[in-house]
């Protein structure tokens, strides 16, 4: 449904820390499923672990607050060109349950709880291979 040019157009991310590749479905104003491929080429993985790489699990969750970035920047219709910059400001029932490894497909899922006076909650969760590997509730603010 979006490739990488245009979640570029969503979020002020550049390599290396855009970590959303695709958004595969949208619903605007209630959720998003993206992804992520994890590959060993990642800059993390020369020091988190030199011999067993493991992403990073405050990576992990950067990467759920991403998509719920489009969700949100998209479900607005705005975008940070316009000047609209979407926060990341907090996390609530942090887990992660297994880790990532090169050659993962991390699989990001966010649905939005509630939005009022520009703040929006969202319940995300990542997963590889349909196994869950982190959930949170997060908070992102729009100023």
């Amino acid at each position: 449904m979006m490739d990488v040019n245009e979640i570029r157009q969503y979020l002020p991310h550049r390599y290396p820390f855009l970590l959303v590749d695709r958004v595969e479905e949208l619903v605007l104003g209630e959720s998003i499923k993206a992804y992520k491929n994890v590959t060993i080429n990642e800059p993390f993985f020369n020091g988190h672990f030199p011999d067993l790489p493991v992403m990073p699990g405050v990576l992990i969750l950067e990467a759920m607050a991403q998509a719920s970035g489009i969700l949100g920047f998209k479900s607005m219709d705005k975008t940070p060109q316009d000047g609209s910059m979407y926060y990341f400001v907090g996390s609530d029932k942090l887990r992660f349950k297994k880790p990532v490894v090169p050659g993962d497909r991390l699989d990001l899922f966010s649905t939005v709880v509630s939005q009022r006076r520009g703040i929006w909650k969202f319940d995300v969760r990542a997963e590889v291979a349909g196994k869950l590997v982190s959930s949170a509730t997060i908070l992102c603010a729009d100023r």
